[in-house]
């Protein structure tokens, strides 16, 4: 067994959550089970851990119209099946949805989806997180009235080298590249700026290559997914391909959300929300590109996130509204998945990561 931790909406974002929940992760046939609450707290939608596996990071996705200072970034120490809040840190934004920890497990970066910006907070050596050492603030919009009139940061993520910093930008259309000082905390423009997406694309999330050579970022409001060759050395982005994640007959309402690549590095996985589906790809591992695999139906709605199991032999959807996650079997050789019908109930899931490393 392996322990997972699962954030969730609660009612503050109409969800039926009530905070963090700990379960445990067979790696045998993939399924998950002994879901318990491990500590209530208001929207902890993403999570991060500590590569130490001893402190958990949460954001807490509060909007406009609430209370600022419950928005932010809490610490966590894990004990055994709870949690205990060490301390929580304003970002300098609103609805803080989504966290990453840096390899050295000294600093905590924090994308804010209200007002698009981003923030680094040193980690003390009691798990607990300072103020933030550097905050950085996103402007300009595209090209979606209603989504894009400003900027809208959804996610950051580090290099293999921990040398580089990726934040997809919804409002903007940018994947924002900076160079991340893991001694200072501090994040600045890296000499190519950021990368542009087809206008009104909307990046979300942003996904590395084991080999460190390829970079893929799901694009929420188009229902693409755009390829990048990277360079180690200078943390440029180079697109390479750009495909839909949706059958070419299909014509209803979609919504983009997360993206992984197996660690063996030979597939793809998208989720697609309101299509209820899971797309999958088999990537070119020399020319980093994609070639469809195809589509397997959710069993659920509105697949929010989705995880892959540190071995690479299943994949875990989280779908939102119909609160449970499903297990899904990869095939090692095509990258079909086939759902195994095991169903765990979960109130409204965001995110799930295993105490191994993050996923």
């Amino acid at each position: 067994m392996i322990r997972m931790y699962i954030g969730t909406y609660t009612a503050r974002h109409g969800g039926e959550g009530e905070g963090i929940y700990i379960a445990d992760y067979d790696v045998a046939n993939g399924t998950v089970n002994n879901i318990r609450l491990a500590v209530e707290a208001p929207n902890p939608t993403f999570l991060a851990l500590h590569p130490s596996n001893t402190y958990l990071y949460s954001v807490t996705e509060i909007g406009q119209a609430e209370n600022s200072r419950l928005a932010g970034v809490s610490a966590y120490a894990i004990e055994g099946g709870s949690l205990r809040l060490l301390n929580k840190q304003e970002t300098g934004g609103l609805s803080s949805c989504h966290v990453s920890v840096d390899k050295t497990g000294r600093q905590v970066l924090v994308a804010n989806y209200g007002g698009g910006s981003v923030s680094v907070h040193p980690i003390q050596k009691d798990g607990s997180l300072a103020a933030y050492s550097c905050h950085v603030q996103h402007e300009g919009s595209s090209v979606n009235a209603a989504r894009q009139e400003g900027p809208h940061a959804h996610s950051i993520n580090l290099d293999h080298d921990n040398r580089f910093a990726f934040v997809c930008d919804l409002g903007t259309d940018d994947t924002f590249i900076y160079a991340f000082d893991a001694d200072a905390g501090t994040l600045m423009p890296a000499e190519q700026a950021s990368v542009k997406a087809p206008a009104g694309a909307g990046p979300r999330h942003f996904a590395m290559h084991p080999n460190g050579r390829f970079a893929y970022v799901i694009n929420e409001l188009d229902g693409t997914m755009s390829v990048y060759a990277y360079d180690a050395s200078s943390g440029s982005l180079t697109e390479l391909q750009t495909c839909s994640t949706l059958p070419d007959d299909y014509t209803g309402e979609n919504s983009c959300a997360d993206v992984h690549v197996s660690p063996c590095g030979r597939f793809l996985f998208g989720s697609n929300r309101f299509q209820d589906s899971i797309v999958s790809y088999r990537i070119d591992e020399n020319l980093g590109t994609l070639s469809l695999v195809g589509w397997e139906p959710t069993h659920g709605k509105t697949p929010r996130n989705i995880a892959l199991s540190p071995d690479g032999q299943y994949l875990l959807v989280e779908n939102q509204d119909s609160h449970t996650i499903v297990t899904m079997k990869i095939n090692q050789e095509t990258g079909e998945l086939s759902a195994t019908g095991d169903v765990a109930e979960v109130p409204s899931p965001v995110c799930a990561i295993f105490e191994v490393g993050e996923c």
